[in-house]
């Protein structure tokens, strides 16, 4: 799945938002809402006004939470290991 962190320059919640998806290892995609006018207007589309903004799939949260990070990224692990419990029963590649 693709984690997308709206962002803006000069903002310490985003830092901080992108600093504990790196801890976790969640792999995101940025898009600085002062440059990208598509980011921008996918943010007020959800419904928020500030970043920074989290999208994954159907979730998506505004402003820092550290909580959030964590079960996005508990999230994602399940969701990999499933993946590779059906490719190994599979038979592999």
């Amino acid at each position: 799945m693709i984690v997308t962190v709206f962002t803006k320059p000069g903002c310490p919640p985003c830092d901080a938002t992108k600093t504990k998806l790196d801890k976790h290892g969640v792999e995101y995609e940025v898009r600085d809402v002062t440059t990208d006018p598509e980011a921008k207007a996918r943010v007020q589309e959800l419904g928020y006004l500030g970043t920074p903004v989290v999208e994954c799939g159907d979730t998506h949260w505004q402003g820092y939470s550290p909580d959030k990070c964590k079960q996005l990224a508990d999230t994602l692990a399940a969701l990999q290991h499933r993946a590779d419990l059906a490719i190994d029963a599979a038979g592999g590649w």
